[in-house]
């Protein structure tokens, strides 16, 4: 067939429709008709000799041959935007730009007061809006309506560009006058105390515990499990800051990352040990859309979040 005779928008609606898998979406999100986006499957399959999405119970699903084409299919969309995009010039001292980053409060806390440093110095009108995990979606990122995803991710879309930012470990933080603690900090006293559990990685709206299930309770338990070993939770959240408030005003142990730790170093209040069990080391991620990847100002926050997390500065 000769790429001529093809009305490339139809592309543009393959793409939108197997996101949406949906033609009223697909619609609302392209600012068309029903009728026009219906119009347009009707082409799609036409173009493709398939369906390309057919009612189930479960709505619109792809067929084979869809979900075949639209990792090309995204991949020349992608193209085309990024060539259409304006040149421009970008000059981080006269810039107002908001920067949208997802992030977890781990990074809010230990790398973002960095870069707000480095921003007051160089770039005073810019501005950071953080944006936790929950409200964001692998969607938002790739479309380029956030900027920067910064977490740990046990996955992410391989259309995504990433970089490591940095590798952290754990420590364990409790009260100086924690009764647990008599001097010695081994896997006995470890194991008496109760416990703080804390984790948010990916993205999305976060689902449920099962206390029961040490295999999905991460890093932490999954280490501990493999001594034969489980530690007694109180209390699940998602956010760090708040598990090192309830170790200060409780007898609670944290496990946390040691970069997040050692903004306690200095506190008359806290303790802190190396965990007594062996946890793996982990990676703080940075991640963004293949749309941003050439743009002037992305290019330029992202070399300097890349700065301060190599820093050899602990604390911002």
């Amino acid at each position: 067939m000769n790429i001529q005779r093809v009305d490339l928008n139809l592309l543009v609606y393959f793409d939108v429709l197997l996101r949406e898998c949906s033609v009223t979406k697909a619609a609302n999100r392209l600012g068309i008709t029903q009728p026009a986006m219906s119009n347009g499957l009707k082409r799609l399959r036409v173009l493709f000799g398939d369906p390309l999405l057919v009612r189930t119970s479960e709505g619109m699903t792809p067929t084979d041959r869809a979900k075949e084409l639209q990792p090309l299919v995204r991949t020349a969309v992608a193209s085309a935007e990024r060539a259409i995009q304006p040149i421009n010039t970008f000059s981080e001292t006269d810039s107002t730009r908001v920067f949208r980053i997802m992030a977890n409060d781990y990074a809010e806390s230990t790398l973002i007061p960095k870069l707000l440093k480095r921003l007051s110095e160089t770039a005073p009108g810019v501005q950071i809006d953080v944006m936790t995990p929950s409200d964001v979606s692998f969607l938002d990122v790739e479309l380029g309506k956030v900027d920067l995803a910064i977490n740990r991710f046990d996955s992410m879309p391989q259309s995504f560009h990433q970089i490591t930012l940095w590798e952290d470990d754990f420590t364990c933080l409790m009260r100086k006058d924690n009764a647990i603690f008599e001097g010695e900090f081994d896997l006995d006293a470890y194991l008496s105390g109760r416990h703080v559990w804390v984790s948010k990685s990916g993205m999305g709206v976060g689902v449920g515990i099962t206390p029961e299930d040490v295999q999905h309770l991460g890093w932490v338990d999954e280490a501990l499990g493999l001594t034969g070993n489980q530690r007694q939770i109180a209390v699940f959240t998602r956010h760090y800051q708040t598990a090192v408030h309830l170790a200060q005003d409780t007898d609670l142990i944290v496990t946390i990352p040691t970069k997040l730790a050692n903004l306690f170093e200095n506190s008359s209040q806290f303790i802190s040990f190396p965990p007594p069990f062996e946890i793996p080391a982990f990676e703080l991620k940075m991640a963004w859309s293949p749309l941003l990847h050439h743009s002037t100002d992305h290019r330029w926050i992202r070399g300097l979040l890349l700065e301060c997390a190599q820093s050899g500065e602990r604390k911002p």
